[in-house]
């Protein structure tokens, strides 16, 4: 495969990746939500960031449970970050930052 079509590839990726995102964010930014919906929605961040962790935190095998040390050091970072911006898309963002400078640089 040539690189041309690879970077169009990965761009075509992000694309779709990224627009089922951030679409209902643009449709709903002018819309008056009722406060039962808000309050429910800012519950969303805690909920994806605990689903995303909880899954991979703990690694089991050969009859042995043990904590993912890099996951467990990007999570602490990216709690702060959640804790101090209260941004889905900050949190996710320097989550996935989080991750891939602890895969480069430490081969855990």
């Amino acid at each position: 495969m040539s690189m041309n079509i690879m970077i169009w590839t990965i761009i075509g990726c992000a694309i779709v990746t990224w627009l089922p995102r951030i679409i209902p964010f643009l449709f709903v930014k002018h819309v008056k939500l009722p406060a039962i919906v808000m309050k429910w929605l800012s519950f969303i961040p805690i909920c994806i960031l605990s689903a995303l962790v909880v899954e991979n935190l703990l690694v089991s095998g050969e009859g042995i449970t043990s904590l993912n040390w890099s996951v467990v050091i990007a999570f602490i970072p990216t709690l702060l970050l959640a804790i101090w911006t209260k941004s889905l898309s900050v949190t996710v963002l320097g989550g996935v930052i989080s991750m891939a400078i602890i895969r480069i640089y430490l081969p855990i």
